[in-house]
């Protein structure tokens, strides 16, 4: 660590941390509710155990790049982070509102949250993912702005790098489109259009320039590579991210009432959209085979490269096999969305932020360069044990989404939706145990922080 502030950042990075296995556990709990209608009801209900899953979620990798941007600005920059005393009181502000949040999702029916908590004057709460109350969204825009602006002041007074001005983009575009959050017309194709300007816009447009910026930084840090051939890559591959992503918006407007030229336009630009995940995995297999220093932190360098292949067949593969209109007239929300889904965001966004908190945590805790290599073997088993069971999880729920396909929609005699869940359910047993590995993944991987020996130092 070079600089003293990047240290605001091990706040944010055991925060997450600590909200991911609140995910996982949610997760776990709605995967019952699959096979046992009846577990844990009335105390928490389907509905509210999805809603703590998906904010969840979204919180701690919220979080996560916070603590990316405050740990990798800096160093970029070559300059202390603006304010750390603004990044230290902005994290408090944001962990009680998440956690208040969601204290009352598990406490408070949803109808009264939305009364006592004012949503009739500006109404934004009951839709999927935006959950949150209003006054918790005006909550996030307020820790954003104070964000963008530490951020912001310390790159205007520091080195501007590509790395540091592609991530700022990515950030500043994170905060324009959650704005739609709050738009909420009554038409309902108004609203869903507009819905996904959030949805789509962001882990499809503009979170990819975040992951681009953030697998940069750490793969010029643990390969030694030039920087200049590694910012030539990453300004390729955002330039292909913007292009499919923002048009590849289309792929959701094909069924809620838009005109039919977005069938069109979505199915070819999204055809295009695994085209950067592609280049990515590329991009970073050539830079650490061109490596020029073996790094002691083996556990970064293949969470790196863990994230570029799973991204590369979350968000890539798994996104092509139902993103063209005639295909996806059958498949959309279905159990193939939700395997697409899991492996996206697994592969492009956790993984990134967890390659982020192998790389920096050892430094910010005072080590040389990384952690012990019997803390590392420890960290690597749990990322095999995570990536394959999220693998699993994914073939059983495409598994699921084919037999649903058939059985629902595509036969000659369509069954009902309660008939065909039934006739699936082994799928959901199935990865049901799956996410129990994956959670024991994750605890081996918080484990791992915790194990003592030789320090590993920069040969």
């Amino acid at each position: 660590m070079k600089y003293q502030s990047q240290s605001v950042a091990k706040l944010y990075f055991i925060a997450a941390i600590a909200l991911f296995v609140a995910q996982i556990l949610f997760g776990l709990i709605m995967g019952l509710q699959y096979v046992i209608g009846d577990f844990l009801f009335p105390h928490i209900p389907f509905n509210v155990a999805r809603m703590v899953h998906t904010n969840a979620l979204i919180v701690w990798l919220l979080m996560g790049f916070m603590g990316a941007a405050y740990y990798l600005v800096p160093e970029e920059a070559e300059t202390e982070l603006h304010s750390p005393k603004l990044a230290v009181a902005l994290f408090w502000i944001f962990l009680a509102a998440a956690g208040a949040t969601v204290a009352a999702y598990l406490l408070v029916n949803y109808a009264t949250l939305a009364h006592i908590t004012g949503n009739e004057l500006l109404p934004t709460m009951g839709r999927e993912f935006l959950e949150q109350p209003t006054i918790t969204k005006i909550g996030i825009v307020v820790v954003v702005l104070g964000f963008l602006f530490n951020i912001g002041m310390t790159i205007l007074k520091g080195r501007k790098t590509s790395i540091n001005l592609v991530l700022m983009l990515g950030l500043v575009g994170l905060a324009v489109f959650f704005l739609f959050a709050f738009y909420n017309p009554d038409n309902l194709v108004l609203d869903k259009y507009y819905w996904w300007f959030v949805v789509h816009l962001w882990v499809e447009g503009v979170w990819e320039l975040i992951l681009g910026a953030i697998l940069a930084f750490v793969l010029i840090k643990v390969t030694g590579v030039d920087r200049e051939v590694i910012e030539k890559w990453l300004y390729l591959i955002i330039a292909m991210a913007l292009i499919s992503g923002i048009l590849g918006t289309g792929h959701h407007f094909y069924w809620i009432g838009t005109p039919a030229y977005w069938q069109t336009i979505g199915s070819i630009f999204s055809a295009l959209e695994p085209i950067p995940f592609f280049m990515m995995t590329l991009f970073a297999f050539n830079m650490v085979n061109q490596r020029r220093r073996e790094h002691p932190n083996k556990a970064a360098t293949l969470w790196a490269l863990g994230t570029s292949v799973m991204a590369f067949l979350g968000a890539g593969v798994w996104g092509f096999l139902h993103t063209l209109a005639p295909v996806n007239y059958f498949t959309h929300g279905t159990q193939i969305t939700a395997a697409h889904g899991h492996m996206a965001f697994y592969g492009a966004y956790v993984m990134i932020v967890i390659t982020m908190i192998s790389y920096a945590m050892p430094l910010i805790r005072g080590r040389a360069a990384a952690n012990s290599m019997k803390s590392q073997v420890v960290e690597m088993w749990s990322f095999w044990l995570m990536t394959v069971s999220m693998i699993f999880i994914t073939l059983f729920l495409t598994g699921a989404g084919i037999l649903q396909v058939w059985l629902q929609r595509y036969s000659d005699a369509p069954q009902a939706f309660m008939v065909v869940q039934e006739k699936i359910a082994l799928f959901y047993w199935m990865r049901e145990f799956a996410g129990l590995v994956f959670l024991i993944g994750l605890v081996i991987y918080i484990v791992s922080f915790f194990i003592e020996g030789e320090e590993a130092t920069v040969s």
